[in-house]
Order: C-alpha cells, then structure tokens, then sequence
C-alpha cells in the first residue's frame, strides 16, 4: 500500500490549490482515505475525510464550505479542492488512508489510519 501526495505549492490569499493522492496496491473506495495538515510547531490536524464504500465526507469546522473532498476511482485517486485559501492554511499536507469505517467522531484521530503518504507543502502568503 502506497500514498502519493502532490499539488501543494505557493498561492495567494483568496487563491485556489488542488491536492491529489494517489494510491497504489489497494482501490481507495475500499478505504476511508483522510487529508491532514500540520503547520510549523503546531500538532498534526484533521482536515477532511471520505469513508469507505458510502459517499460520506467529514470535515473539521476550519475548512468546512472552503475544502471539498472526492475521489475517483478510475484513477484511484482522491483529491482536496481548496478555495478561498487564507495564511492560516499554510502547512504541511498529507493523505492517510485506513480500511476502517470511520464516523464524524473518529476520522480526525491520526492514530487511526495505517497508511500515509508524504507531505506536500501548501504556502499561502502574498
């Protein structure tokens, strides 16, 4: 099982980035495949999730109705759109992935998910 993470770089306050990871040795609709973030002395952070077989997304209140979460299995990729990006967004991203179903309650625990991939540095800044 591998996670590949890209698409971070350098934006603007109010720009846009499209992360994607990608999966290789498993098919990411049978698993709850997360991206977290961790900032410069700051703990790593929950950002969204979406589950295993239902189409349910999770979200953590500082992102919700910015960030959209989806997947494609075709590609067997899953991808975070970000909009509207702030300072506050800067940070180190990652996609993690697990084969547990996970609920609102427990998706935002990186203890829980066995697979990670490397980060991907997400710099908002003007």
């Amino acid at each position: 099982v591998q996670l590949q993470a890209s698409g971070g770089g350098l934006v603007q306050p109010g720009g846009s980035l499209r992360l994607s990871c990608s999966a290789s040795g498993f098919a990411v609709d049978r698993y709850a495949v997360a991206w977290f973030r961790q900032a410069p002395g700051k703990e790593r952070e929950a950002v969204a999730c979406i589950s295993n077989y239902e189409p349910l997304t999770y979200y953590s209140n500082s992102v919700k109705g910015r960030f959209t979460i989806s997947r494609d299995n075709a590609k067997n990729t899953v991808s975070l759109q970000m909009n509207f990006l702030n300072p506050e967004d800067t940070a180190v991203y990652y996609c993690a992935a697990d084969r547990r179903t996970f609920t609102s309650g427990s998706y935002s625990s990186s203890k829980e998910y066995d697979y990670w991939g490397q980060g991907t540095q997400v710099t908002v800044s003007s």
